[in-house]
């Protein structure tokens, strides 16, 4: 028997990509619910903060795509030259202000460049 809530990594996707995921903010949201355990409502309003747009503007495609490719932190179809990938996820945790753990890897592999 595992531990944990067997529905936690599916109820996490659904709310990611019912907000529309990488195509707006929907990843982001959902890196603050998981990683800062806030609701729905505040992980909103922290990325909003954030990203200085309104809480709306989370959930336009277009808007999103613009933000995104402007603050190099990955989109869903690609663009050469931007970030991707575990360079996309550094940017996002600097954006956010949060570790994430496969970034915080690669930073020692590489001798603490970043």
């Amino acid at each position: 028997m595992g531990s944990g809530d067997p529905y936690g990594m599916p109820i996490s996707h659904a709310l990611a990509s019912g907000m529309g995921g990488i195509r707006t903010a929907g990843d982001l949201v959902a890196r603050m619910q998981l990683h800062r355990k806030m609701r729905l409502p505040e992980a909103k309003a922290y990325v909003a903060e954030k990203l200085h747009v309104g809480t709306r503007e989370l959930s336009d495609e277009v808007t999103m795509r613009e933000l995104r490719e402007e603050l190099d932190i990955g989109v869903l179809t690609s663009v050469p030259g931007a970030a991707r990938g575990l360079e996309a996820k550094a940017r996002i945790a600097d954006l956010l202000g949060v570790t994430i753990p496969s970034v915080e890897r690669l930073k020692r592999k590489m001798g603490g460049l970043g």
